[in-house]
């Protein structure tokens, strides 16, 4: 069990230090001074809403370093620009619940249209008979 709570003690110490060192525009939903309390009265929770909610992270998300290898054993590779990737689908919301709208009715319609021609289909083929 101290093993535990010092984890949390170094949880909560490295929020504090991660929030006393954020500018006022890197903090999210409440105000600095809020965070702070939050994780000095509850250090569990107050340092995971933190790292979880209130702190903002760099555009392409968290950095993780990769451990250097040798070049003796990798062959030299030339390294790729980053492109971003574009969405596949930039319509908003409403915009994709519209054209399924209009893709059900046209379904809707086809149905019709299909029933409509049994339907004469089989009058004429019963009074020609």
């Amino acid at each position: 069990m101290p093993f535990l709570s010092v984890l949390v003690i170094a949880l909560m110490v490295f929020a504090l230090v991660d929030i006393i060192r954020r500018d006022d525009s890197q903090v999210r939903y409440m105000p600095k001074f809020v965070w702070l309390l939050l994780v000095i009265l509850l250090p569990f929770i107050g340092a995971a809403l933190w790292f979880a909610l209130g702190r903002e992270y760099p555009q392409g998300g968290l950095q993780i370093g990769r451990p250097a290898r040798s070049r003796d054993t990798e062959p030299t590779r030339t390294a790729a620009p980053m492109v971003p990737t574009v969405p596949a689908d930039t319509r908003t919301t409403e915009e994709q619940i519209a054209d399924l709208d209009r893709e059900i009715e046209e379904w809707r319609l086809r149905q019709e249209i299909e029933k409509r021609k049994r339907e004469n289909g089989e009058s004429s083929a019963g009074s020609a008979g």
